[in-house]
């Protein structure tokens, strides 16, 4: 059985993906930053690596399979960090990555961020290697973060929607084609069963843990105003606001069948995982 490398594997998607791997049976190699954070698995070896380092992580990846790439955290150079790790899985024999992308990747997106992922996606391409694209929509998980301390969600996304998906869902997906090469060259949209417009994400939250929480608009200048405060860097800022934009603008607003199809169940509601408190 060939064994396959997770990369985040101390992360909340990774971690969940490694750990759904390894209840299968299936060798890992966890490549971590940091070994104290490794989660401890049957069958799971763990190598130290940053996507900076391509020497660490060409040892790391060595005798590995398939690699699972997550996505880097964001950062004004992802897209040269994710570079790195992809020439370094080549160096190092890896067969087929998979790709945690997001919905819309294109090189002219509105959310800033999906831009390095579909210039992530070109470079698999480009060095032939075999692949699988995940793009993933926004996490539902994520969403009930987005509120205040004064309970309000913030910014430029209008009456857009968007197709918000749980993590667990994802690394059900995830793990069902890591486990299976026919799914080699595919691109899938992972989306939970609604598109939801952000008022609907802030009534759900109300509704279903009593949190009162609201929706106020924002311009696109407001929303780069408001976050001003935060003296966080120029392309950070602009990929938070551009994440609303780009709901405003359709680029989430999908619902596709690939977490039923790929992971033998429907995906969660924002209401029913609400309830389940994982939100």
């Amino acid at each position: 059985m060939d064994v396959i490398g997770v990369t985040g594997a101390s992360g909340q998607l990774g971690g969940r993906i490694a750990a759904r791997l390894a209840g299968r049976g299936q060798p890992l190699r966890l490549v971590v930053r940091d070994p104290a954070r490794a989660p401890s698995l049957p069958g799971a070896g763990v190598a130290v690596a940053s996507y900076q380092d391509p020497a660490a992580l060409r040892q790391a990846l060595d005798g590995v399979g398939t690699l699972l790439l997550v996505s880097a955290t964001e950062a004004a150079d992802r897209r040269e960090q994710h570079a790195i790790a992809v020439d370094a899985a080549v160096a190092a024999g890896v067969a087929r990555i998979v790709y945690t992308s997001f919905t819309g990747a294109a090189p002219d997106a509105a959310f800033t961020f999906a831009r390095d992922h579909w210039y992530t996606e070109q470079h698999i391409r480009e060095t032939g290697i075999g692949f699988t694209f995940l793009r993933d929509n926004l996490y539902m998980d994520l969403m009930p973060s987005l509120a205040d301390d004064e309970g309000v969600i913030r910014g430029p996304a209008g009456d857009g929607r968007a197709g918000v998906v749980a993590r667990d869902d994802i690394a059900d997906a995830a793990t069902a084609v890591l486990l299976d090469h026919a799914h080699d060259g595919a691109t899938y949209d992972l989306t939970g069963p609604q598109a939801l417009t952000m008022t609907e994400v802030a009534e759900e939250i109300t509704r279903v843990t009593g949190r009162e929480v609201v929706y106020q608009a924002e311009t696109v200048e407001e929303a780069y105003a408001s976050r001003a405060r935060y003296g966080a860097p120029d392309w950070e800022v602009e990929g938070w606001v551009t994440s609303y934009t780009a709901i405003a603008e359709g680029e989430l607003d999908l619902v596709t069948d690939a977490v039923a199809t790929l992971a033998g169940h429907p995906p969660i509601s924002f209401a029913d995982h609400l309830a389940a408190g994982k939100g």
